[in-house]
């Protein structure tokens, strides 16, 4: 491993002047991500942040009635916090389905939302990918299994790898993000990038001299919800697919629907054609099903992953009746 020079600050404003100091420099959190990547010689920064005991982890209400999470919260609070469970299930059941208990205990929301692809093209050495200043996707012609049937007409491949990236979007968060010269706020849903020419070799719209410090959910209102993921094995697997699915209702009838995939495209996947397929429907089975259908409708997958198709839909279709708290057949 590469020497570097190690920065311990204990408040926000210290974190970010230490990000811009020069050189490749890199903040640590739970050290999961960038301590593998270092080891597998894929990052080799300079100057390593250490930004476990300057950002907040806390959660606490906002005044609207929502949450306000910091980005230092571990995943097995996120878990355990009963406000979190109570208005937002979806969540909740996200951050369980991360990793292992030991994982839970280490791992920050920060850092799950921030971590780097899985690909493992991009997480050997020996390839030098579009994701590492490289001129080609070995995916495109290789071992594309795991790999997105969305959003992939870019020179990247890769599906976003974070759990809680994609309740968060479905809920509408906002991102508060600090550097030295202020903060901004910017919604979930415009925080990850698909992969261009120009922005392949990032995942979000964070500066180099940017931290995320907190995500912040707005009150709820009356929703259903439900979360459903897939994985080759049940335990500490990364999931092949899965959905989070929010659905307001008048009576029996779907009055609004928000559908956001995982694991199957570089960003959060929201489905309009879901979505769509939902409202103005009775919240029956065969409308899960539709909803299903529609979801997929436009995938586009590569040479060995077009089973990720029928268990996109299928995620669809379960989340939508765990939101009805209809069982599945």
């Amino acid at each position: 491993m590469k020497a570097f020079a190690y920065v311990n600050p204990t408040t926000e404003q210290a974190a970010v002047e230490a990000l811009r100091n020069g050189g490749i420099v890199r903040p640590l959190a739970g050290g999961q991500d960038l301590l593998a990547r270092m080891k597998d010689y894929i990052d080799q920064p300079d100057r390593i942040v250490n930004v476990k005991n300057a950002l907040d982890a806390t959660i606490s209400s906002t005044p609207d009635g929502g949450l306000r999470i910091g980005a230092a919260v571990k995943i097995i609070d996120l878990v355990e916090h009963a406000q979190t469970s109570t208005l937002y299930p979806a969540v909740t059941m996200a951050a369980k389905d991360v990793g292992s208990p030991q994982i839970r205990h280490q791992g920050t929301v920060g850092g799950n939302l921030n971590q780097r692809p899985r690909c493992w093209y991009f997480r050997q050495e020996e390839f030098l990918c579009f994701k590492k200043g490289g001129n080609r996707c070995f995916a495109v012609d290789g071992e594309n299994q795991y790999h997105s049937i969305f959003g992939n007409s870019g020179p990247s491949k890769i599906v976003h790898p974070s759990r809680l990236a994609v309740p968060f979007v479905a809920y509408q968060a906002r991102f508060r993000v600090a550097s030295a010269s202020g903060e901004r706020e910017i919604p979930a849903s415009q925080y990850f990038t698909l992969p261009t020419m120009e922005t392949v070799q990032q995942e979000n719209v964070l500066a180099a001299d940017e931290l995320l410090t907190h995500v912040i959910l707005p009150a709820p209102g009356n929703l259903k919800s439900g979360h459903y993921e897939i994985r080759f094995k049940e335990s500490r697997d990364w999931p092949m697919a899965f959905a989070t699915v929010l659905l307001t209702t008048t009576g029996t009838t779907i009055s609004a629907a928000r559908v956001v995939l995982g694991a199957v495209a570089p960003i959060p996947w929201r489905s309009d054609a879901a979505e769509r397929a939902l409202v103005g429907k009775s919240l029956t089975a065969q409308t899960a099903i539709a909803a299903g259908e529609a979801a997929v409708r436009d995938a586009r997958p590569l040479e060995k992953n077009g089973y990720k198709v029928q268990i996109t839909k299928t995620a669809v279709e379960r989340a939508i009746l765990q939101a009805a708290g209809i069982q599945a057949a």
